[in-house]
């Protein structure tokens, strides 16, 4: 399985790369790591495909998706006009790749209750449309795709979370990163897992808190 991680230097998309790469049960998976200064990633080069790729630049998207089986994309698209999101749905379009995993924020349903909510809804705002849009955008791109709601992030080494989806009240307020992780690896080994789908993914535990738990 050829697999595209784009914004491949994010602190979730080095976790998914080190377990596929010392993880036996990903031996299978060819990775292709594309960021803005690929020489942040140049420890991996013998392992990986690196590329340089700035999500806001077409042709360099477009690039990278060729022969590509499944994109996880590590960045919350805030840009005006949605343009990381398009350029992804345009490159995986050209080049026929089905399959994305991409990040977002928790509250673009107005999903998340009680005084945790209403801070985080006041914190997110500047972002949220465009949060929004993108979330959009994927569902009406006939792409299979899963976004991923992340919580507020922590780095616990614990891997605990649940998951609800997009109509469902949205569960805890934090989350390690390690658990994200953990999330879209497994939607590696199974791509027909939360297919066109949005989950919210955070620690049970953090249910009912007002702020983040770090």
């Amino acid at each position: 399985m050829n697999f595209l991680i784009l914004a491949a230097n994010g602190q979730i998309a080095r976790i998914v790369e080190n377990r596929i790469l010392s993880e036996n049960n990903f031996q299978d998976i060819k990775l292709t790591l594309g960021l803005r200064n690929s020489h942040r990633l140049v420890s991996l080069e013998s392992r990986a495909q690196i590329m340089e790729v700035d999500l806001t630049d077409n042709q360099a998207v477009n690039k990278a998706m060729h022969n590509q089986d499944i994109v996880f994309v590590d960045v919350v698209d805030h840009t005006k006009d949605n343009i990381i999101t398009k350029n992804v749905i345009e490159a995986m379009k050209v080049n026929r790749v089905s399959r994305v995993i991409f990040a977002n924020i928790l509250g673009i349903y107005n999903e998340v209750d009680g005084e945790f909510g209403r801070w985080n809804h006041q914190f997110v705002m500047p972002g949220l449309q465009a949060a929004i849009s993108s979330d959009k955008l994927l569902a009406r791109s006939g792409l299979h795709y899963t976004t991923l709601r992340l919580p507020w992030l922590n780095d616990r080494n614990e891997i605990k979370y649940s998951i609800t989806t997009h109509n469902e009240p949205y569960i805890g307020v934090s989350g390690s990163r390690k658990s994200i992780a953990d999330v879209i690896l497994k939607i590696v080994r199974n791509p027909e897992l939360y297919d066109n789908d949005s989950i919210g993914i955070a620690d049970p535990d953090t249910q009912g808190k007002d702020r983040p738990v770090y």
